[in-house]
């Protein structure tokens, strides 16, 4: 039935039908729109409890987006990976690491039995760096590294984590990765990523030459990070860094970031640029709570990569969502002594209880598509009236046979 479809479906026909009928002359679109007659019982207007909750999303943060062009859209769900699928959707990768950290990632059968990756008795999702094991100096501590089996190309990325790792040692991340060509061919987008015991987050983009961050206040709230500026070229020859902004709020990463519940992070990637924001716990926004994020209602973003002097579309595609923690390695290993941690990297990673804190513990993972909203010009003349009521017409024909389809 018509009342069993998802809101979101609901609140699209809605929104198209709202703008086929503003843009007919007027009487029309009442004939249309406002008293459509049923063609069959299956086809009768929804119930009024759902169009009252269609109403009420339309005045709320469900409201259509208007991007830079003019386009509108809603952002639709896609894939949802909470503690009912995560780890049938999330691959274990166990080769070497590509950061050179000192770490041994395994398999799924080893996280498991090892309880380095396990559901909590509160349903979230646990991933873990072993924090039970003396080893003798040199030997390299088990962790986990996942990826997600779906590949994305653009999209809205929600995160709700309880606690994300840290400490000395530690560099974790949650970040998404192209999978086509050598790195960084298709792109590497790093949404959660620090070291030791931070306290802010590093939002970094790295990608082949040619794309650059653009240095403005007006586009994000955070700074620009010392080592990564606006060449968001990575590695070759010279081993550049990428560009990177780090996040003004202490609260961010670590432990001020644990200490308050955790929080949501959101990376908005799509032809207007990749944003990412961050929400303290008390302070999430009621659409993302309420599955119908509009990011639109959340500020300035903490960082963001804007498409004037860099083609999204170019320099990022086919990305799968990864989660890791790694130790030591080409940052919290170079950046050690500096750190204001004891001993050195390979001291510290011999003590299981220096990685108490380095430890994934997540609500879940939300993806969300960009859903355009079809346009309709007509002209205010007669025959261009006619021809505006033939393309409602036609064009709620084939929504209500879609939707026919799915009863």
């Amino acid at each position: 039935m018509l009342h069993e479809l998802p809101l979101s479906l609901l609140v699209l026909l809605h929104a198209t039908l709202q703008t086929l009928a503003i843009s007919l002359p007027d009487g029309l679109a009442s004939d249309v729109i406002l008293e459509p007659q049923p063609l069959k019982p299956r086809l009768q207007l929804a119930p009024e409890s759902i169009r009252s909750q269609i109403r009420a999303s339309n005045t709320s943060a469900n409201s259509t987006i208007t991007s830079p062009n003019g386009t509108q859209f809603v952002w639709v769900m896609q894939d949802t990976f909470d503690h009912t699928n995560f780890f049938d959707e999330f691959a274990f990768y166990n080769g070497e690491d590509p950061t050179h950290g000192t770490v041994t990632y395994v398999d799924n059968t080893t996280a498991f039995n090892n309880s380095l990756a396990f559901i909590s008795d509160r349903n979230t999702i646990i991933m873990k760096g072993d924090n039970t094991t003396w080893l003798p100096e040199g030997a390299y501590r088990e962790s986990v590294r996942v990826s997600s089996k779906t590949t994305y190309t653009t999209g809205l990325f929600i995160l709700d984590a309880n606690r994300a790792p840290w400490g000395c040692s530690v560099w974790p991340a949650f970040w998404t990765l192209g999978n086509t060509g050598t790195w960084p061919a298709s792109g590497e987008i790093d949404v959660i990523e620090g070291v030791h015991d931070n306290e802010h987050n590093q939002v970094t983009w790295h990608t082949m030459a040619n794309c650059s961050l653009t240095p403005s206040a007006d586009l994000f709230s955070g700074t620009l990070g010392t080592a990564n500026y606006t060449n968001c070229e990575s590695g070759g020859v010279n081993n550049l860094p990428g560009c990177g902004i780090i996040e003004w709020s202490q609260a961010s990463y670590g432990p001020t970031f644990d200490a308050g519940g955790g929080g949501v992070f959101a990376m908005k990637w799509d032809t207007d640029g990749i944003a990412v924001w961050n929400f303290y716990r008390v302070a999430v926004p009621q659409d993302i709570i309420n599955g119908e994020p509009d990011p639109s209602n959340w500020g300035t973003p903490v960082a963001q990569l804007a498409p004037d002097n860099c083609d999204i579309a170019k320099y990022f595609f086919n990305h799968n969502i990864i989660f890791d923690i790694t130790f030591c390695g080409d940052w919290a290993g170079n950046d050690y002594a500096t750190s204001g941690c004891p001993g050195t990297c390979a001291q510290r990673l011999m003590d299981p209880t220096n990685y108490n804190n380095a430890t994934w513990d997540i609500n879940w993972v939300k993806v969300f598509r960009r859903q355009n909203i079809p346009t309709v010009v007509s002209s205010t003349s007669e025959a261009g009236g006619q021809r505006g009521l033939l393309s409602v017409i036609s064009l709620a024909s084939v929504v209500y046979l879609a939707i026919a389809l799915l009863l």
